[in-house]
C-alpha cells in the first residue's frame, strides 16, 4: 500500500509520515555493539575488509521482510534499493530518470510504454535482467498473496516480453508510469529467486548496487560492492554493514565511536549529535501526517464537525513538540515548492478555537457532548496533541490502543484514526491513495470528493513534460484537498547524522541514493 503506519521513534508512536520504524527487533546498546563488533576489526570503525570502505549504517527501518514486493511501499524500501535495481529512478527534481531501463516511450494514444533494458546485465544469482524479468515482477506485485503493491498497479493490464523490451499495456492513458515504476513500487527481483518468497525474504537477489553475503532477520545485514551493477563504476562503497537501531537515545554515542559512520536519528538528539562532530542533515523528503475521520459515521458524517475538527487543529504544536523545530506544518501531503503542492489550498483551514466551538454549536453539539475513541497501533504523542486541542474546543477523546489496528483501519471500519505517508515518486498516486474512492489511506471509502476523478483523469492524459502538467497535477491536489476525511497536520523531517568522512549523498526527495558517495579514511 502506498503508506505504512509503523511505530515511530519517539516512544514507540506510529510516524505515519516517516512510514516510522519497522523495529522487528529492540536492541539493546550492548546487544548492537556486540553485533557490529563482530563485523568491525575494533571500536573505532575500521573495518573487517581492511582498506576497503566501509558503510556501517544503522537503521530504524531495517526491513521485516526482503522480499520488495511485501516490503517495497514502505519506508524500508531505502534499505530495499542496497539490493534491488528499478526501472527508473528519481533525481533531485523528482524527475523519472534511467535505471535498469536506460529509455522508454509511450504510443501516441498513451496507452502503452515501452521500456528498453540495458543489455549484459544480470542479478546477483547470474539469471539475465531481461523484459521477462520485468513481466514476471510486474505478474508477482499484482497476484501474491502477501502482496502490498498490487494496488499501486491497478493502471498496468499487461507485460509484453521482448528480449530486452519490456511493452507495458494499461488499462488507460497513464503517463504516471515511468515515475510510478521507481524504487518504491518495483524493486526488481531475479524471478529464479522469487519463485519461493519465503527463500526470497532470507536470500534476497536483486541487480542493485550490493549484494547481501549475510542476513540475520530483523538484526543486521552484510553486503558488498556487486562488480556487475550497470552503474557500478559511480558506486565507491565496498561493504555495508545494516544493522537495526537501538534505542534512539544511543545511537550518537554508537556514531562517536565509530561502532557505525551513518544513521537516521529522532530530532531529540540533532543538537546531541552536532556537539558530537557529527554531520547532521535533513533529506528532503514527502513526509505528512495526517489525523483520519471516517465521514460515513457519527459524528463526521456532518460536515460542521469536520470544519470544527479542521479549525481546532494547531499544526505548530505537532512541529514544536515532536520535531524539536526540525518538521514544518503542512495542511497537504506535498511539500511547499514540489511540483504538486498547490498554493491555492494553502491555510484554508487556519486554526481557529473559537470558530470550532462556533461550528460544533450551530451543529447541536454542546462542549462534551461529542465522545471519539482515537484508535492507533501505539502510544504516541501526536495522538495526545490532538486530544488537548479537541478537549480546547469540547470534544472528549480517548486514545485506545489496537496492536491490530491495520485490520479495521484498511478495512474502514474505524471512526477516528492517524496516519501519514512518505509519499510516492508518483504525485498522482500520492492523491488517489489519500483520496480516492479505493484508496487505502482514505479511510471514508468509497467516498471521494466532487470533482476530484476527473482532476485525476485529466493528470494521467498530461505527459509529465506538457507545459501545462504542473497547472493540472496542482488541480488535482486541490480537488483532492476538498476531502473531509483527511486533516493534514505536519511534515518530519528524513533527519541524518554521520560521520563527516563520508561525503554528502544525492538531494533526490525521499530517497537515500549511493551514487557517487565516497567514505574517507578514518571512518
Amino acid at each position: 500500500m502506498p503508506g505504512r503506519l509503523t511505530p515511530r521513534r519517539t516512544g514507540t508512536t506510529p510516524r505515519t509520515a516517516r512510514a516510522r520504524r519497522l523495529r522487528t527487533a529492540a536492541l539493546s546498546t550492548g546487544l548492537a555493539t556486540a553485533l557490529v563488533a563482530g563485523l568491525s576489526a575494533c571500536g573505532g570503525g575500521a573495518s573487517a575488509s581492511a582498506g576497503n570502505s566501509t558503510l556501517k549504517w544503522t537503521s530504524s527501518y531495517f526491513p521485516a521482510h526482503w522480499d520488495p514486493v511485501v516490503s517495497g511501499s514502505g519506508a524500508q524500501f531505502r534499505e530495499l534499493a542496497l539490493v534491488y535495481a528499478s526501472l527508473t529512478r528519481t533525481d533531485k527534481d523528482g524527475n523519472a530518470v534511467p535505471d535498469l531501463a536506460e529509455s522508454w516511450e509511450y504510443n501516441d494514444k498513451g496507452d502503452q510504454v515501452t521500456f528498453h533494458l540495458r543489455s549484459g546485465l544480470k542479478f546477483s544469482d547470474g539469471e539475465p535482467v531481461d523484459a521477462t524479468a520485468v513481466k514476471a515482477a510486474v505478474e508477482r506485485a499484482q497476484k501474491q498473496k502477501n502482496s502490498a503493491l498490487f494496488g499501486d498497479l491497478t493502471s498496468i493490464k499487461s507485460v509484453e516480453a521482448n528480449g530486452l523490451d519490456a511493452v507495458v499495456h494499461l488499462t488507460q492513458v497513464d503517463y504516471q508510469i515511468p515515475q510510478l515504476l521507481g524504487q518504491r513500487v518495483l524493486q526488481i527481483a531475479s524471478p529464479k529467486a522469487a519463485k519461493s518468497p519465503t527463500e526470497l525474504d532470507r536470500n534476497p537477489v536483486g541487480a542493485g548496487p550490493f549484494i547481501v553475503t549475510q542476513l540475520v532477520p530483523g538484526t543486521k545485514a552484510v553486503l558488498k560492492k556487486n562488480p556487475d551493477y550497470w552503474d557500478a563504476e559511480n558506486i565507491h562503497i565496498d561493504d555495508v554493514e545494516l544493522t537495526s537501531a537501538p534505542d534512539a537515545s544511543t545511537v550518537v554515542s554508537g556514531l562517536q565511536t565509530g561502532v557505525y559512520n551513518f544513521a537516521d536519528i529522532d530530532p531529540s538528539q540533532a543538537d546531541a549529535a552536532k556537539k558530537a562532530g557529527l554531520d547532521v542533515f535533513v533529506q528532503p523528503g514527502f513526509n505528512a501526517s495526517n489525523i483520519s475521520l471516517n465521514i460515513n459515521k457519527a459524528p463526521f458524517d456532518d460536515d460542521r464537525v469536520v470544519d470544527a475538527v479542521r479549525h481546532a487543529i494547531n499544526r505548530q504544536e505537532f512541529v514544536d513538540k515532536l520535531t524539536f523545530g526540525y518538521g514544518e506544518t503542512t495542511d497537504q501531503p506535498f511539500p511547499e515548492g514540489y511540483v504538486a503542492y498547490d498554493p491555492q489550498s494553502a491555510d484554508a483551514y487556519p486554526y481557529d478555537p473559537a470558530k470550532a466551538k462556533k461550528l460544533l454549536a450551530e451543529a447541536g453539539h454542546p462542549s462534551g457532548d461529542i465522545k471519539l475513541d482515537l484508535v492507533i497501533p501505539a502510544e504516541d504523542p501526536q495522538a495526545e496533541i490532538v486530544q488537548s486541542q479537541l478537549a480546547k474546543v469540547g470534544i472528549t477523546v480517548t486514545i485506545k490502543i489496537d496492536k491490530n489496528w491495520a485490520t479495521p483501519f484498511f478495512a474502514k471500519d474505524l471512526t477516528f484514526s492517524l496516519y501519514g505517508t512518505t509519499g510516492r515518486d508518483s504525485a498522482l498516486q500520492t492523491l488517489t491513495a489519500h483520496f480516492g474512492p479505493n484508496g487505502p489511506l482514505n479511510l471514508s471509502s468509497p467516498y471521494e470528493p466532487e470533482g476530484f476523478e476527473a482532476a485525476v483523469a485529466k493528470v494521467r492524459r498530461t505527459p509529465l513534460d506538457a507545459p501545462d502538467y504542473a497547472q493540472v497535477l496542482q488541480s488535482a491536489t486541490r480537488a483532492g484537498l476538498e476531502s473531509k476525511a483527511l486533516v493534514f497536520t505536519y511534515s518530519s523531517p528524513n533527519l541524518i547524522a554521520k560521520s563527516k568522512a563520508i561525503s554528502g549523498l544525492p538531494k533526490n526527495p525521499a530517497h537515500i541514493d549511493w551514487t557517487g558517495v565516497t567514505i574517507g579514511a578514518g571512518s
